[in-house]
């Protein structure tokens, strides 16, 4: 062992008051690292509303890094959100897999690391870690082999590294604890308020090129099995001649895996991702919005709807509160009469566009920063194990 002096004792007992005025004072690394896929998807609608909401605390928010894999490109991307990177010298591929095997994680330094997803870096620091569902548990159908053992794992080696958990919903919750986690569990809703304002113009141009004139309905989301998309298509097909006019169906959202549609029928209309000041001017058009998955921690497209005065028609997922207009997802009937009410009935989407206004109010980006803030300081101060080596 290397010889300590006065000089290095009064160090640590500086370090250690500060640690009790702030726990926070040595900074927050948030693990970024969806940011860099692909499809960034809603864990990365949830990381940058995160960091920007950490933002708007101004002064009151920690001191705080992104931590990331390299950069696929230059300049990078993350730049934009105005907060230090650490990049690491690995493409993402390969530092995720170093995490897994417990290398390449983060070292001495911060206060406390936060990994907005399951895949975490062994860390020094105490770690919190988002999980956004169990659905891989739930509905293994739903989920590629390889998916399945990829989450099974992951989740392993959060509980093993993690010293406390965020989920979006009580549901997420009850399933982490079920799973046998003993770590305090935080349920902390996700914000409302990321998207800009429309540009009805550009969503104008977007919905004319794909041939889609007057009115429609939208439903947002990755083409993946567990959205119920095949479900959704064959309702809008059954009440498609009972509305006023045939209003096309256009479905939103990335490719994700598997024959999540199948064929199109007459009305349905594939319009991929766009930007997202476009997506917020296709809310801000639509006669409704439909979400009807089977299993979802939370559900963004849900607010973003009712964020932009669109009624929803949704199952009973939690972002939704009691504002959507709610169907039984395993029910094509009961998701025919839910879009046919929420597109036509002007008594209900009136009523709809207030009560979900109303419930999406409260639901910003700063408040769900503010609360992570106060689980960070409370984790940070208690510096108990279980984050790992």
């Amino acid at each position: 062992m290397s010889w300590r002096g006065p000089a290095d004792r009064e160090h640590d007992a500086v370090r250690a008051r500060r640690a009790v005025d702030d726990p926070l004072g040595e900074g927050v690394v948030i693990v970024v690292e969806q940011l860099r896929r692909a499809v960034p998807g809603g864990i990365g609608t949830y990381a940058r509303g995160l960091v920007g909401g950490l933002a708007r605390m101004a002064g009151s928010a920690p001191p705080r890094a992104l931590l990331a894999s390299r950069p696929r490109r230059l300049p990078d991307p993350l730049d934009r959100l105005e907060v230090p990177v650490r990049s690491s010298v690995l493409p993402g591929p390969l530092l995720t897999r170093a995490w897994s095997a417990g290398i390449a994680g983060v070292g001495a330094g911060p206060a406390l690391v936060h990994a907005t997803s399951m895949a975490v870096p062994p860390s020094r620091a105490p770690l919190v870690v988002t999980v956004h569902d169990l659905a891989w548990r739930a509905l293994p159908e739903a989920y590629p082999p390889r998916g399945r053992r990829w989450h099974e794992a992951a989740l392993a080696r959060a509980v093993g590294r993690g010293s406390a958990f965020v989920v979006p919903s009580e549901p997420v919750a009850e399933a982490l604890r079920s799973a046998g986690v003993t770590q305090p569990v935080a349920v902390i809703a996700e914000g409302a308020d990321h998207l800009p304002p429309p540009d009805l113009e550009a969503a104008a141009r977007y919905l004319a090129a794909l041939g889609v004139e007057g009115p429609f309905l939208v439903a947002v989301g990755t083409l993946e099995p567990r959205k119920n998309l095949a479900r959704l298509v064959a309702a809008y097909s059954r009440i498609r001649a009972r509305l006023p006019e045939r209003w096309p169906l256009l479905l939103v959202g990335p490719a994700g895996w598997g024959d999540a549609v199948g064929s199109l029928p007459e009305g349905v209309v594939l319009g991929g991702r766009p930007g997202d000041a476009v997506l917020a001017g296709c809310y801000a058009l639509a006669r409704c919005c439909a979400y009807v998955p089977l299993l979802e921690g939370f559900g963004l497209p849900v607010v973003e709807a009712m964020a932009a005065g669109t009624p929803v028609v949704a199952s009973k997922v939690p972002s939704a509160g009691d504002a959507a207009l709610f169907v039984e997802p395993t029910d094509e009937e009961s998701i025919a009469e839910g879009l046919w009410s929420a597109a036509s009935d002007e008594a209900i989407r009136t009523r709809l566009v207030a009560t979900g206004r109303a419930h999406v109010a409260p639901m910003t980006w700063e408040a769900t920063a503010r609360a992570h803030v106060a689980l960070w300081q409370e984790v940070a101060a208690s510096r108990s194990g279980g984050s790992g080596t």
